[in-house]
C-alpha cells in the first residue's frame, strides 16, 4: 500500500498535461479533535492518491488544514468522500479565483503539531468561543464604520501585493508574531472598538478570534471564507469589491488577482510589480518580488553574488553548499538587506493612530 508521494514534480507535471484534464484548486480547514492523526493520515493519503488529489495537507489533535488540487471531473467523488468524515461533512471547500493545473504537484499529508503554528497554548482559552462570522456583504459595512479597526492577519509578504482599503497590515514574518503586537496596539480599545480581522481562507481569523476574546476583547469579528469566499461573493452577488491587488497563496499560482490595482513594486528595481519569486540559487531560494527585466537581467536571483554561484556547474555548486545549510534569509520573505526596494512596513499602525 503506498502511502508517500513516490512522483517528482517533473514527472508529475508531465502525467497532467498528458492527462489533458482541467483541475481545481481549493481549500478547507476544520478545527475539530482528531483522536489519532497518523491513522486518518494514511486513509486521507491512500483514498486521495487515488483520486489524483495533489496538494498540502496538515493534520494534528486540533483538525486539519487542506490546500490541495484534483481533476474536476473528480470533484463530485471527493466531496462524497468528505460527508463520510463526521468532520468534514457539508464541510466550505474554497474553490480558487484563478486556476492552474500545475497549482501543486505532489500529495503531502503530514501530522503536525499543530494546523497552523500560532505558538499558542490551546489548553489556556476556549478556543470554540469564536468571533462573529461576516458574509462579504456585513464585512464591507463594518469596514467602513469609524468604530471598527479592520486588521490584516496575514504576514508582511501578503499584504505587501494586496489587502482590504484601510486595513491595519502588521509588521510580520509570521501568524504567531502578530497575536501579541495586535493586542499591544489595541490594548486601549478592547471595550469600546470593533475588531474585524481577515485572512486568506479564514483558518487564522478562527484561533485568533478565539484568543482575542479570551485576551477581554467585547467585540470581536472575523470575514467568513477569508479573501477566497469574499471574492466569490462579490461576484456572485454583484457587491462593492474593498479588496485591492492581488491575494497571496501558498502554491505554485502565488497569487489571485482580485483587482487590477498593482499596489507593490520590484524590490530589485522599483517598478510596479506584484508577482513574487524564488531565488533561482538553490543555496538561497529567497521569496522576494522581482519584474520580467530583473528576472532577466539578474537570471532569476536576487543578487550578484548568487547570480555568480547560479551560473557555476551543478555539481560546484553542490559542493559549495555542502555542510552550509541554507541561509536563514530563505525565511526573510523580501526584508533581505541587499534587496534596494523591499518593502518597509515598520510603521503601519500609524493607520490604526490616525482613527483613534
Amino acid at each position: 500500500m503506498q502511502l508517500y508521494n513516490t512522483l517528482s514534480a517533473k514527472e508529475r507535471a508531465a502525467l497532467i498535461e498528458k492527462a489533458g484534464k482541467e483541475r481545481l484548486t481549493l481549500s478547507f480547514y476544520q478545527y475539530a479533535k482528531i483522536e489519532n492523526p497518523q491513522e486518518f493520515r494514511d486513509h486521507l493519503f491512500v483514498t486521495w492518491n487515488a483520486l489524483d488529489v495533489l496538494g498540502r495537507i496538515y493534520l494534528a489533535q486540533e483538525g486539519i488544514n487542506g490546500q490541495l488540487s484534483l481533476p474536476a471531473d473528480q470533484f463530485e467523488t471527493f466531496k462524497n468522500h468528505l460527508d463520510t468524515i463526521d468532520i468534514l461533512k457539508d464541510i466550505r471547500l474554497n474553490i480558487a479565483i484563478e486556476q492552474d493545473n500545475m497549482s501543486f504537484l505532489k500529495l503531502k499529508v503530514k501530522v503536525r503539531d499543530k494546523i497552523v503554528a500560532d505558538g499558542l497554548n490551546d489548553d489556556t482559552f476556549d478556543v470554540r468561543n469564536k468571533g462573529v462570522h461576516l458574509s462579504a456583504k456585513e464585512f464591507n459595512e463594518m469596514l467602513v464604520n469609524q468604530n471598527t479597526v479592520c486588521v490584516d492577519m496575514r504576514n508582511h509578504y501578503e499584504s505587501e501585493i494586496g489587502h482590504f482599503d484601510g486595513a491595519v497590515k502588521p509588521d510580520v514574518d509570521t501568524f504567531r508574531e502578530s497575536l501579541d503586537i495586535i493586542e499591544a496596539d489595541l490594548r486601549e480599545h478592547k471595550e469600546d472598538k470593533n475588531l474585524l480581522m481577515y485572512c486568506t481562507g479564514g483558518i487564522r481569523c478562527e484561533k485568533a478570534s478565539a484568543y482575542y476574546k479570551h485576551k477581554g476583547f467585547k467585540n470581536v469579528y472575523q470575514l467568513e471564507g477569508g479573501i477566497i469566499e469574499y471574492t466569490r461573493q462579490v461576484n456572485d452577488e454583484g457587491l462593492e469589491n474593498k479588496f485591492i491587488g492581488k491575494n497571496f497563496v501558498f502554491d505554485d499560482r502565488r497569487a489571485e488577482k482580485i483587482s487590477d490595482d498593482v499596489i507593490a513594486k520590484c524590490h530589485q528595481c522599483g517598478d510596479s510589480f506584484d508577482i513574487h519569486t524564488n531565488c533561482a540559487n538553490d543555496a538561497c531560494h529567497l521569496l522576494f518580488i522581482q519584474c520580467d527585466s530583473c528576472k532577466e537581467e539578474m537570471d532569476n536571483c536576487c543578487s550578484t553574488n548568487c547570480k555568480e554561484l547560479h551560473a557555476l556547474p551543478f555539481e560546484e555548486q553542490k559542493a559549495l553548499r555542502k555542510g552550509q545549510g541554507n541561509s536563514n534569509d530563505i525565511f526573510k520573505k523580501g526584508r533581505a538587506d541587499h534587496l534596494p526596494n523591499k518593502k518597509d512596513l515598520r510603521n503601519i499602525f500609524d493607520v490604526f493612530a490616525s482613527k483613534k
